[in-house]
């Protein structure tokens, strides 16, 4: 990084307010080259373990350019990462350490080149400095302002707005981007076969430390998420040999890991003190809470908290064990999550950016079919929960061609399958179904991914995008029912290759539709009833999918069902010793059964985005907060207490919170920012401290709810 000071000509008799500035970049690089940095530190046992889809890269050259009109000379600093020039008014200049700036209008143009990071500057002046304002290209010749919009194109450049996050010191550059450490004691330390078995008491990530190291030799560390990992140093998924030539103090290893147990051997001529860890995590605030007079839900809830923050990293990843990659059907959930815990939007966009990567779009996302339409998904329910219009404008072409993409494969019939190099998940199913032909779980997610291209095109004023958009989700929507509803099944079948329709029936369409509001009521009690609730029906055995059955549950009032079920699902994760929620959990395993997955013994992450699931469920359905209009404009609140005796909890907003206490007798309800409705039924009559009791239907009423106003409602609930 080098630094050009700008001495300039400074009226010093005129004061004027310091301009706070903030490193900049092209928007979505940072987020490119900061997910290839991390996804790339993946190892297995030792080994590098690179992701196995196309991974794109930062524009090495970049011009940023701003409009000045200053009252007076200033002095400005000018920060950059890469070699540069500057352009005044058209006239480049090399980087002096002096220039003058007079009084008055002016074009101020730095171009970066910077092959190793991304090319990004930090300017501060008196009455300007680089922000979200400033426009910057990789010289595609044409140019698009703010809004999106083409303007001054007989300049033949394209500028967007800039991008940025939060580095807002000259001293720390976006290159320079660490998480955060805190220091980590082991809980307990014994001796085993020839080594030491150390365990931190909980499932963790971070850099191991040896203290008081004398001697010369190697320490080999085995990590694992059970004893049984750590001490199998043949199949442990992952390792690291430590070669020492002097003494040290404290070593801390180059690389962190995810583990709970550690086991060390070391050769006979070197020793340590103790063994310690740095515990590594993104700062977040948890401003989220959820609580009831039933502790083991209460459990539930924090241990889910946990697994999430675990997982929410530079990114939203997967696990923390084997992946540690950004896989956009885990990273979907995860947002969800997030918008009832943290409600952390930088982390939501930066993930979506880096899934989207760069034109042109040459597979589906992580090459997984169902992964593309959520990140569409992910997109329209960004917009209902943080009304982030900008986001939009700034990256619709990105969000068109990957549409165009998708539009591309289809077949004959308008429908996606998978083609060569497609990959088609759906879910780590315990029973056997057929991922080809037209499955039907793909159509639907394809449907309400051109329902969320058409939201976006409304926002940027594209009518006819829009048009067209409505009008094949509209015709997709027409033919799942024509193609898939089976009157004889009274639900959706699974798939139809070459024509022929399978006789199956899984739940991911039927819970789907649920989700998506795209049945009428006969059809939805029929899905509730031959599928959701059916005991034959086949079962979900991973987080992953019971987030959306359950969800679904929830949707259709069987609130006493969820709770059973995260009871006994989630509860049976912890009555096995779970310090986070897995990858996947099938109670009917027994022993060390549970670790494994993919073939290896320890193959199953104990630690995985989806199983935090709860968070969401009990935020939304329990608590019973919601967006109506984006951004929590307008909200709603629908607590159920189901055969809790109180509850209470915060769901946090764009800009505030939403409070909520319920037991049998009273509602307690506040809200620091929007409005909405309170709605709840009482089989006495209720009433309320300020406000109007509005009835809606037998024994059901409402209550508008105004920001800054403490509401006390009292029934019989």
């Amino acid at each position: 990084m080098r630094k050009v000071i700008f001495l300039l000509l400074i009226a010093m008799s005129m004061p004027v307010l310091a301009q706070k500035a903030t490193w900049i970049y092209y928007p979505g690089d940072l987020e490119i080259w900061l997910g290839n940095e991390m996804q790339n530190r993946r190892t297995e046992r030792g080994g590098f373990f690179p992701p196995f889809w196309k991974m794109d890269s930062h524009y090495v050259a970049v011009e940023f350019s701003t409009k000045l009109d200053l009252p007076t000379a200033e002095e400005v600093e000018i920060y950059v990462e890469g070699k540069y020039n500057i352009k005044l008014d058209g006239k480049i200049l090399p980087p002096y350490d002096k220039i003058t700036i007079p009084a008055g209008k002016h074009n101020l143009n730095i171009k970066v080149y910077n092959q190793a990071n991304v090319p990004s500057i930090y300017v501060k002046g008196k009455t300007f400095g680089t922000d979200e304002t400033w426009k910057v290209t990789f010289e595609d010749k044409e140019w698009i302002d703010e809004s999106g919009k083409a303007s001054d194109t007989s300049s033949g450049t394209t500028y967007l707005q800039a991008g940025r996050w939060n580095f807002d010191s000259p001293e720390t550059p976006p290159s320079k981007f660490r998480l955060a450490t805190t220091p980590m004691e082991a809980v307990e330390t014994e001796n085993k076969g020839k080594g030491t078995l150390v365990d931190f008491g909980k499932e963790t990530f971070g850099y191991i430390q040896f203290h008081g190291l004398r001697g010369k030799g190697n320490i080999y560390a085995y990590y694992g998420e059970s004893p049984e990992e750590a001490l199998d140093k043949e199949y442990c998924e992952t390792l690291d040999v430590f070669k020492f030539a002097e003494n040290k103090e404290l070593f801390t290893s180059e690389n962190s890991k995810a583990y709970r147990y550690v086991y060390i051997e070391k050769d006979a001529g070197i020793t340590f003190d103790k063994v310690s860890m740095l515990y590594e995590y993104l700062p977040l605030d948890y401003r989220g809470q959820f609580k009831c007079n039933d502790e083991l839900i209460n459990k539930i809830w924090d241990i889910s908290a946990y697994t999430m923050h675990l997982t929410s990293r530079e990114f939203f990843i997967d696990g923390i064990k084997r992946d540690r990659w950004i896989w956009s059907g885990d990273a979907y959930q995860s947002y969800l999550m997030n918008y009832y815990l943290f409600f952390d939007s930088p982390s939501v966009t930066r993930t979506m950016l880096n899934l989207r990567g760069k034109d042109p779009v040459t597979s589906h996302m992580n090459t997984i079919m169902d992964y593309t339409f959520y990140w569409f998904i992910g997109i329209y329910d960004y917009l209902q929960y943080t009304g982030d219009k900008q986001f939009v404008k700034q990256f619709y072409p990105r969000m068109q061609s990957l549409m165009d993409f998708c539009l591309s494969r289809r077949n004959s019939n308008g429908m996606m399958e998978g083609l060569a190099g497609d990959w088609v998940f759906i879910d780590w199913a315990d029973f056997k179904m057929s991922k080809s032909g037209e499955v039907s779980i793909e159509q639907l997610l394809f449907c309400r991914s051109l329902e969320a291209m058409a939201l976006c095109a409304e926002i940027m004023d594209d009518a006819d995008n829009q048009k067209k958009y409505e009008s094949l989700a509209k015709d997709l929507k027409s033919k799942l029912f024509t193609a898939f509803w089976s009157d004889e099944k009274n639900a959706f079948i699974h798939n139809r290759e070459d024509g022929v329709m399978s006789t199956q029936v899984t739940p991911y369409t039927n819970m789907f539709a649920v989700l998506f509001d795209y049945l009428d009521a006969e059809k939805t009690k029929a899905v509730k009833e031959n599928v959701l609730l059916n005991p034959e029906a086949l079962k979900i055995t991973t987080p992953y999918m019971r987030f959306y059955e359950l969800e679904a549950l929830c949707a259709l009032g069987e609130h006493d069902h969820v709770l059973k079920e995260i009871r006994n699902y989630w509860g049976g994760m912890l009555n096995l010793g779970a310090t986070s929620f897995w990858e996947k959990y099938n109670p009917d395993e027994k022993g060390t059964e549970h670790l494994a997955m993919y073939g290896r013994p320890y193959g199953k992450s104990l630690c995985h985005a989806w199983g935090a699931s709860p968070i969401y469920l009990l935020g939304k359905y329990y608590i019973g907060v919601k967006p109506e209009k984006e951004g929590y404009k307008e909200f709603s609140i629908r607590p159920v207490l189901s055969d809790l005796k109180w509850i209470e909890g915060s769901v946090p907003t764009p800009n505030g919170d939403i409070k909520v206490y319920m037991d049998k007798k009273q509602i307690k309800v506040s809200a620091s920012e929007g409005e909405g409705y309170l709605y709840f039924k009482s089989t006495g009559k209720p009433k309320v401290n300020i406000g109007k009791i509005e009835p809606v239907e037998k024994n059901s009423y409402k209550v508008k709810i105004d920001t800054g106003k403490d509401y006390i409602v009292e029934g019989k609930f």
